[in-house]
């Protein structure tokens, strides 16, 4: 603020103060009855003179009463009156002055109002009118007022905005739906509106959704349409462009999506059937440690036995291309059954008295070819030596001789030798001897 307009507004409130204090004038006395005041705390008395005498008689008593008054005694008689006339006349010219005629219009509704406030801020307090961030004070509050000036406030309105999917809230001073959106910018021309353009909002706000008015392409059936639309979701749009969706048809985004200007949507043709498949289970295998088995050893004890299961799958065609099976469900029709095995753990002989010194290797090779997992043609002999299974167990092998490890079956080929001589290999055992 500068000096000049502080200097103008003290004057303005001495103004106010001294027309306040004078606002009931001293009264003057009938003309034949003298007035008493006060002047440095000393009593004074005006008199008021009878109807001046004319002629000589006049002269002569004026010249007597210059000569008797004291010096100085006339200014004193002056001055106090004076001092009153001025003070009068001073503070009804202040207060004339300091009143100021202004316009106030609030949301739209003007009135016309006298006030001695020095600014808009001042205005307002005195008018009991509160405003906040969202609101609109023209000119600021902080200007001062002169005589005519006019002051516009606009109240702040919520409007929670969903503008094309996009929810927020904003905040606007215009009264009407219409005034809004084009205080935000929105391009309403072909929207869509959740309430009417003329629509007031109040202080409290409103809900507004507006969808305005997009481009979007639309490929089906070997056809390219585009539309123009302001639909809530892809469906609406294929909808509105003549296209049916029957089935299985969808669209290659989702079709309760939102539409977006510019967008290109396919539209998917589906044809589909379900198709169920009987699968095999694999089975577990357990190994069961077993100290009566030679080590190297492995007998099966039982059998392992797949399980099954009943796998639903989908097969669709979209637009004409087969597309990759789809698992959609699966039961377990049988279980399987683990296979047991038992692992040998019994360390091996070392000899067999009366058959250590024969050439094993060469009736081995003789017999089988030197593979311990030999089997003849027939299926009933087997391993380096071709046991029978009767003999192999006999022995006190288990299982078969051809899943018995060579040195387990070359132990028991010189057990049978101890008990035979080379009688069970008719053709092959005289390499025994060489």
């Amino acid at each position: 603020m500068s000096t000049s307009q502080g200097s103008h507004r003290a004057a303005r409130r001495g103004g106010r103060r001294a027309a306040a204090a004078t606002v009931e004038p001293p009264s003057v006395p009938p003309p034949a009855t003298p007035s008493i005041h006060e002047y440095d705390t000393q009593p004074y008395a005006i008199e008021v003179a009878p109807p001046a005498p004319s002629g000589r008689a006049a002269a002569r008593r004026a010249a007597r009463r210059r000569r008797a008054a004291p010096a100085g005694e006339g200014l004193r008689r002056l001055v106090p009156q004076a001092l009153v006339v001025a003070f009068l006349a001073g503070g009804t010219t202040a207060f004339v002055a300091d009143d100021k005629a202004v316009r106030l219009s609030v949301d739209g509704v003007p009135r016309t109002l006298h006030t001695f406030a020095d600014d808009v801020g001042e205005l307002l307090a005195d008018e009991g009118l509160a405003t906040g961030a969202h609101d609109l004070v023209a000119p600021g509050p902080g200007t001062a007022l002169d005589d005519g000036d006019e002051v516009v406030v606009r109240y702040g309105r919520p409007v929670r905005l969903t503008l094309d999917g996009q929810r927020r809230q904003v905040w606007t001073t215009a009264r009407t739906v219409e005034g809004a959106l084009r205080q935000l910018g929105v391009r309403a021309e072909g929207a869509y509106l959740s309430v009417s353009r003329s629509a007031p909002i109040g202080r409290a706000g409103l809900a507004l959704d507006v969808r305005t008015e997009r481009t979007v392409t639309l490929l089906a059936d070997g056809r390219e349409r585009t539309v123009r639309t302001n639909a809530a979701t892809v469906r609406e749009v294929v909808e509105e462009a003549g296209i049916t969706l029957s089935g299985q048809d969808t669209t290659s985004v989702p079709p309760d999506s939102f539409p977006h200007d510019g967008q290109t949507v396919t539209v998917l043709r589906i044809t589909g059937t379900r198709e169920v498949r009987e699968e095999p289970v694999p089975y577990a295998v357990e190994r069961v440690r077993d100290p009566e088995l030679f080590a190297g050893t492995e007998v099966v004890e039982r059998q392992g036995v797949q399980g099954v299961r009943r796998v639903t799958y989908v097969l669709r065609t979209v637009n004409g291309v087969r597309q990759k099976p789809r698992r959609t469900s699966e039961e377990l029709v049988r279980a399987p059954v683990a296979q047991r095995v038992k692992v040998g753990t019994k360390p091996l002989p070392r000899s067999v008295a009366g058959a250590d010194g024969l050439n094993w290797g060469a009736l081995a090779q003789c017999e089988s070819g030197g593979r311990p997992d030999a089997v003849d043609p027939s299926g009933t002999y087997g391993g380096l030596y071709q046991f029978d299974p009767g003999t192999w167990r006999s022995l006190g092998g288990s299982g078969v001789a051809q899943d018995a490890p060579a040195a387990e079956q070359t132990y028991r080929a010189k057990k049978l030798y101890v008990q035979r001589g080379a009688s069970p290999w008719p053709h092959c055992g005289r390499r025994l001897y060489r």
